[in-house]
């Protein structure tokens, strides 16, 4: 009797335990293949796609409450710099350091650069 007691709890213990799942804490979406075509097939379509992806991640992360995986905004950042579009990439690498803290050197110094290049220009 206390087998089969036994049996039952085990086997009803695996089943709930079975269907926890763990909520991911980043949606990356199609990033990692769009970024080695990005990088394989250097051009403006391949960078298109590349951003189209970054923008679904950011979309598709909001969407399901999670935190935009890092780095994200920070190469969009990057893309639109590529295209002379400095106050857009300015706010992503703002948006880059204000969800991660440990970018902001790095995001503070692109953001000098931009100014000073920006400045040159005047």
């Amino acid at each position: 009797m206390k087998t089969k007691l036994l049996m039952v709890v085990c086997a009803a213990l695996l089943a709930t335990g079975c269907a926890n799942k763990v909520k991911p804490m980043y949606e990356y979406g199609e990033y990692s293949e769009t970024f080695y075509t990005m990088k394989r097939d250097v051009g403006e379509n391949s960078l298109k796609e590349w951003k189209v992806t970054l923008e679904d991640v950011i979309q598709r992360s909001g969407e399901q409450s999670l935190r935009v995986p890092p780095g994200v905004y920070a190469n969009l950042g990057y893309l639109y710099l590529k295209v002379n579009d400095s106050r857009t990439a300015i706010s992503y690498f703002e948006l880059e350091k204000s969800i991660y803290p440990e970018s902001v050197i790095f995001m503070n110094n692109l953001i000098s650069k931009i100014k000073v290049q920006g400045s040159d220009d005047d």
